[in-house]
């Protein structure tokens, strides 16, 4: 008996599976239904090229020397100025 209700929940699911796979008219192909058959199915007609838009290439200004070097500077001041409170925190707090 032990055996037998693994067997049984076993066939009835296989029985379960089966009857999901039905189809009312046998001529019916099978297809797999994905997401990406409606966008194949609307590109289908499309024929035009892409065409490059010279508007849509627009590139930044290269950044100067002098504003590389301004931005260096602020944060060599950054660091040193963190450097010193951590060395005044460490020093009150081994006081």
């Amino acid at each position: 008996m032990k055996t037998f209700a693994p067997l049984a929940a076993l066939g009835g699911a296989a029985l379960l599976l089966s009857a999901c796979g039905s189809a009312d008219d046998a001529s019916t192909e099978a297809s797999a239904d994905t997401v990406e058959m409606p966008a194949d199915e609307a590109l289908s007609a499309v024929t035009d090229e892409a065409v490059a838009d010279p508007d849509a290439t627009a590139t930044d200004a290269p950044a100067t020397d002098t504003e590389v070097g301004a931005g260096a500077d602020q944060a060599a001041d950054a660091a040193a100025n963190v450097a010193a409170e951590a060395a005044a925190a460490s020093e009150a707090a081994s006081e």
